[in-house]
């Protein structure tokens, strides 16, 4: 098994170091257009090998694709970091470019990897990669609902005190301000959230998941990296690990929630195939409204790039 991440950025180098610590592989490669960068950090992570005790070998290397070859799984984290003041659309001209160079690269050399991708704007750069490589949809897909649930269920976690390992969470939508946060399906060890704490609370924490990037970016100036690398990682080991997860995913909609022909974050079932099914709830009125409402900004995000590479 091998897994290759491109970028060795504060995602990236976070992503490699989970999957090599969960052993989810025998080889991670990192790669970074930044000479020494990759190879520094891999080094760095080979050395913590010893102390943590797992024998994923992590291996760097400089703008140079040819060690990815037969890769099983892709992770694109590359890209411009979202500066403050910046929204995710600003970046979509230049990393889409960095996306699609990347894409091409990795088909080049593994045209079986399932690939999801990190990059900002995140359900337009997953789109972006979907068209480059020409593969079924069901292998490209981008990391963005679990990010946001994590975030949603750290905050009711702080809340309610109690552990985040018992809250459950589903949304739906693009990856940013117009994220559908469900709490009817929110729970806690089976418990419905909204019987654990009063609306008020709970619609401010929900308003705070939305913004949970930007919050971020806020306090440190860049984005965050901690949380992204380690969902990425979440995503890699339902796949390599067939463990039939259902994650909130961006993915490729033909029909599903009345949508067609876009990338959103919907619940799916993680397995080795990639993205084995998607499942659609039973969405209120009310919901359904907020979901057409993310789609459509996406959608128009969508249409920018369109527009490019006319």
């Amino acid at each position: 098994m091998k897994i290759t991440v491109v970028g060795a950025g504060n995602v990236g180098a976070t992503c490699a170091d989970v999957i090599a610590h969960k052993e989810l592989a025998n080889e991670v490669i990192l790669i970074d257009i930044k000479e020494g960068l990759a190879e520094g950090k891999s080094l760095d992570m080979w050395q913590t090998a010893p102390v943590n005790y797992y024998n994923t070998r992590v291996k760097g290397y400089t703008n140079n694709y040819e060690p990815t070859a037969g890769s099983d799984v892709v992770v694109i984290t590359s890209g411009l970091p979202r500066k403050p003041g910046m929204s995710r659309d600003d970046l979509i001209a230049t990393n889409a470019g960095i996306v699609k160079s990347v894409t091409e690269n990795i088909m080049k050399y593994s045209p079986n990897a399932i690939v999801i991708v990190v990059s900002n704007p995140l359900d337009v750069m997953t789109y972006c990669a979907y068209l480059t490589a020409k593969i079924p949809s069901h292998r490209v897909m981008g990391m963005a609902g679990i990010l946001d649930t994590a975030r949603y269920r750290a905050f009711l976690a702080e809340a309610l005190d109690v552990s985040p390992k018992d809250i459950q969470a589903m949304l739906l939508g693009g990856h940013g301000d117009t994220m559908v946060p469900l709490p009817r399906y929110t729970t806690v060890s089976g418990i419905p959230v909204t019987e654990m704490i009063d609306g008020a609370a709970l619609d401010a924490i929900v308003e705070r998941t939305k913004k949970g990037g930007g919050e971020l970016v806020n306090l440190m100036g860049t984005s965050a990296w901690y949380a992204p690398g380690a969902a990425a990682a979440q995503m890699v080991e339902a796949i390599v690990r067939d463990q039939k997860r259902i994650f909130p995913v961006c993915a490729w909609l033909t029909g599903e929630y009345g949508l067609n022909d876009i990338y959103l974050g919907v619940p799916v079932v993680l397995g080795a195939k990639g993205i084995e099914r998607i499942i659609e709830l039973d969405l209120t009125e009310e919901e359904k409204v907020l979901v057409k409402d993310s789609a459509a900004a996406v959608k128009e995000v969508m249409n920018v790039l369109d527009n490019m590479n006319a």
